[in-house]
């Protein structure tokens, strides 16, 4: 423990992976929009000493059947692997409302979810007319969270919020008009996890914008915010990315490319 803050260990649940998606389908004006990129799916639990916080809660089968990808492990069988009763869970944080991070509320029947009130106000709003903004987002997903909101279990908060001693939260916009990050303090430092942010870390490398944008200019200005909060490129993890699961090691034995420990050092650290 550093100060008087707590340490948490961070898990990357990889829930599933596209590995037919196109260059063109990831980045606005690609030159080589044919060639495949894989895109990972993940959601992440943050472990401290004394509280246990889920961030976003990955896709059904069913939903990774419609939109052409492959089920990895759903959050609630990796959160028991690592000996965590999802029932048992007080808070899970939303950084967004799509349906690959909203897909197992249902699966936390004790917990406080928290998003942007700019979030809940995009999804139940006149952007939502159109299809270009709505088309990752499932009315039954909204729905699920307008139900949360009027039983007093989902906390609509503003662009900055504090959860608790060493996790923060932070409104950056682009990717949705309610896209947050996480900042999270380990015995490391602060790692931020950027979420859809960043999908891949390529955006942040060539300054980038992901193709799935409802403001590029907040999506751009995203990564100077991302890059504040860290305390290096190191201590970054994306939403989307396969380099991930290359570069920081399994939680334990039998989890590989699963879950992943992204609290530690990246394997490939300064170079």
């Amino acid at each position: 423990m550093t100060g008087h803050l707590p340490d948490y260990q961070i898990y990357a649940i990889r829930h599933g992976v596209n590995t037919v998606r196109i260059r063109a389908q990831n980045f606005i004006n690609d030159p080589d929009p044919a060639a495949l990129l894989q895109m990972d799916f993940y959601s992440w639990v943050l472990v401290g000493p004394d509280r246990t916080v889920v961030v976003d809660t990955g896709m059904k089968v069913e939903t990774a059947a419609r939109y052409g990808h492959t089920p990895v492990m759903a959050p609630p069988e990796a959160l028991a692997q690592l000996g965590i009763d999802p029932a048992s869970v007080d808070t899970v944080l939303l950084t967004h409302a799509h349906y690959d991070h909203v897909g197992h509320i249902d699966a936390f029947p004790q917990a406080r979810f928290w998003m942007q009130a700019r979030e809940m106000a995009y999804v139940t709003g006149p952007w939502m007319e159109h299809a270009l903004f709505r088309h990752a987002y499932l009315a039954p997903d909204i729905a699920a969270l307008v139900g949360l909101l009027h039983a007093g279990r989902l906390h609509l908060h503003g662009p900055d919020a504090g959860v608790a001693p060493g996790v923060t939260v932070h409104w950056v916009g682009g990717h949705c008009d309610g896209q947050e990050i996480v900042r999270v303090h380990t015995a490391r430092g602060w790692v931020v996890l950027a979420s859809d942010a960043l999908h891949y870390f390529e955006e942040l490398e060539r300054g980038k914008p992901y193709a799935v944008a409802f403001n590029i200019s907040d999506m751009i200005a995203a990564h100077g915010r991302i890059r504040e909060l860290a305390d290096s490129d190191d201590h970054i993890v994306p939403a989307h990315d396969p380099r991930v699961a290359d570069l920081w090691p399994a939680a334990g034995p039998g989890l590989d490319g699963r879950i992943l420990r992204v609290d530690v050092a990246p394997v490939a650290a300064g170079s």
